[in-house]
Formats: structure tokens, sequence, C-alpha cells
């Protein structure tokens, strides 16, 4: 990966580049804000719900940002991750409430937040070139390579994913609520299995409420507000 291009291109963000450590946003809690952690390799990537990010050495994009804390901070990430992969690749992706993008229903890309001391640590990790993945993620991962059929540079993604980062996160929240709904087939009208500390429930998403929370219909009629949760198409 070519830091320098990207430091000359953002001579105002602090970026720090580590070949290889154990998780990126563990490095990037400790610095200021708008400051860049990347890893050319992960041994310790963070995922949501304790789970690990697979971090196949310089094949992904594995960075955090540090970010003033704002309301669906969440979203707006997947909304800048979303154009960043359609200036550098050309392939649209879905988003999968709160934070997965998919591209033909196969995980892409991820985001995870965090809030240590003030400040929001926003972990992205992007599939670019992977060819291949371990058996357990094989069904459900992919990549842009394999989307695209060709090599994309993680550089221009990186180029283009920064600026749209504060874009997106300065956007009023009924802006961002009404950008994701739009852009996500799971928004609204998807039926979906979704993970809840009482077992899955069955239903149709029915839109965001004004918190940014997932609104989904039950076979019996009731609306359930989904705050966190697993979120699948169900039967997939």
């Amino acid at each position: 990966m070519n830091i320098a291009r990207l430091r000359a291109a953002f001579p105002d963000r602090r970026i720090d580049y580590h070949p290889e450590i154990d998780s990126t946003m563990r490095a990037a809690a400790a610095l200021e804000p708008r400051a860049v952690v990347l890893a050319g390799r992960q041994t310790a990537g963070q995922g949501r719900h304790g789970h690990s990010w697979h971090s196949e050495a310089a094949s992904g994009i594995y960075c955090s940002v540090v970010l003033e804390p704002t309301p669906f901070l969440t979203l707006a990430l997947g909304l800048a991750a979303q154009h960043a992969i359609v200036e550098a690749a050309g392939l649209v992706c879905d988003l999968r409430w709160p934070n997965d993008l998919l591209l033909n229903r196969r995980k892409v890309a991820g985001i995870l937040v965090q809030l240590v001391d003030g400040r929001a640590i926003a972990g992205i990790g992007i599939n670019v070139n992977h060819t291949a993945f371990p058996p357990e993620l094989a069904a459900e991962a992919t990549s842009l390579r394999l989307a695209a059929g060709r090599t994309i540079g993680r550089e221009e993604i990186l180029l283009a994913l920064l600026p749209a980062i504060d874009t997106f996160a300065a956007e009023p929240g009924e802006t961002i609520l009404r950008l994701f709904t739009h852009a996500s087939s799971y928004a609204c009208g998807r039926r979906v299995s979704v993970e809840q500390p009482g077992g899955a429930i069955l239903g149709i998403t029915a839109g965001l409420d004004p918190s940014g929370y997932l609104k989904v219909r039950c076979d019996d009629g009731t609306v359930t507000l989904i705050v966190a949760g697993g979120v699948r198409a169900a039967g997939s």
C-alpha cells in the first residue's frame, strides 16, 4: 500500500501504517480526532458481538478512524463505504442494517464503532483483493476482486473513503436516515430473521425509527423495534 500517496493526499490527517498489528481499533484508541490507523494485516481484528475480522495480509482494507461521536454514525459510515466502493471499483453494495455491506448477498465489508474516552473509534474492514476465504466464511463472504473480476487498488478506495466519511458524518440525522433507507434493501419490505436474546424473530422490515433503529413487522402483526442483533434475509 502506498502510504506516502495517502499522506500527501491528506496532509491534515495523521495516518499511521502497521504492516502487522493486533487491531487497528486498539491502536487508534490513543490517537487524536481525524487520525487514521491502517494495517497490512491484523492478528486480532474486531467484529461485532465479539467476532473476529478475517484480515488476510495485503488483501484488504483494515482501517480505524478517530471521530467525534454523532448520532447515526454507524449508518453514516456504511453510506461512506458504499460511496467509496462505487467511486473506486464501480460496484454498488447493498447495506444490511446496521453495519454490513453486501455484494451478491455476501458480506464484503463491515463497520464497528466503539466509544473510548468521549471519542468514536470507527473500524472499517473491506475485503478488497481476497481470492478465497476460510471454510467457515466461504459461504457468506466475498471480495471486490471476486465480484469485479479484477484487482482493485486499495489506495483508490481510501482516497474516496476518507473524504466520504467526513461528508456523511456531518449530514443531519434525517438525511442519513433517508439516504440509508434508499440505499438498503434491508431497511423496508425485506423478510428477515433477527437474532434476539429470547430467540430469532421473523418478519418484514418496516423502515427505521427516528433513532435509526430497525422496525420489523412480525407475522402476528406486531411491530418489534430492533436495537441490536444479527439481521439476515429469512431463509439464508
